[in-house]
């Protein structure tokens, strides 16, 4: 049983009691997380498919952990014209646990 949520601007392909990191969700660790943009569900047999989503279905997750992802160096350079510039970034996550998939 599986089912492709859209979460933060991405779609992810979900089963329960995967972990998976997501754009920054609000919320404390341990807290409950319900994902309401379904866009399919799949029971093994049976396939769903949302346009663009499924009316009625969830899917229920904890908050394991907020935290940030590691530092992308941003360098921009010009040759022979004296220009660099760089710059660092580090993307905020939300780790989840995916407890329930609701149809």
């Amino acid at each position: 049983m599986y089912a492709v949520v859209a979460t933060g601007g991405k779609q992810y392909r979900v089963e329960e009691g995967e972990v998976l990191k997501v754009e920054k969700l609000p919320g404390e660790v341990g807290s409950e997380v319900v994902l309401d943009d379904v866009l399919l569900y799949s029971d093994g047999e049976n396939v769903s498919i949302g346009q663009p989503k499924l009316e009625g279905a969830s899917v229920k997750a904890e908050i394991v952990e907020q935290g940030r992802l590691k530092k992308v160096i941003v360098f921009k350079f010009k040759r022979r014209k004296r220009y660099r510039r760089k710059q660092g970034h580090k993307q905020h996550f939300t780790a989840i646990k995916i407890k329930q998939i609701e149809a």
